[in-house]
């Protein structure tokens, strides 16, 4: 059975970032009516067993709202727990990326900058269409910043993430 806007809005309702039974499906024996549904997973994502298969809350939040699940659902403040509809956004792979915080091994503290031992520098390149970008190798550690910056804001359009360490 194809999950669909009006099968979902059948069993549950939306209130602040969760879903809540409003019916209970047949041979469901653990939920009641006005559970909340959903258990955090280890990943920090909220899943949910619903009508029989596992599947993440922030995608059938998304399908409750519009209709559809795109490819895939941005949690626009990176938090896997906010799953109020307007942290959610349709995205493609790329857009997702781009969408992350800095990677906990970064060491310069700015996404994007790396310094360059070798040659005394800061290197800044971001990623673009699943590939390295060299954007210039710089001196001053805050214009180089700067330069990171303003490159995801070309390449990474709405989608841009200069935020902290993930």
């Amino acid at each position: 059975m194809e999950l669909t806007q009006e099968l979902l809005k059948e069993y549950v309702e939306y209130k602040d970032g969760s879903l809540y039974y409003i019916k209970i499906p047949k041979n469901d024996k653990r939920n009641k009516i006005g559970q909340k549904l959903g258990y955090t997973r280890e990943d920090k994502y909220i899943a949910v067993n619903f009508l029989g298969k596992a599947r993440k809350l922030h995608r059938l939040i998304f399908l409750y709202h519009h209709g559809y699940i795109p490819d895939e659902v941005d949690h626009i403040n990176n938090d896997k727990s906010d799953n109020n509809i307007d942290n959610l956004r349709p995205a493609n792979r790329q857009q997702n990326m781009c969408n992350k915080k800095a990677y906990k091994t970064n060491t310069s503290g700015a996404k994007g900058v790396v310094w360059m031992k070798n040659l005394n520098k800061w290197l800044v390149n971001i990623g673009v269409n699943g590939k390295r970008k060299y954007i210039g190798i710089f001196e001053d550690f805050e214009l180089a910043e700067l330069a990171s910056i303003e490159a995801r804001n070309k390449y990474h359009g709405n989608f841009a993430n200069h935020g902290s360490l993930a």
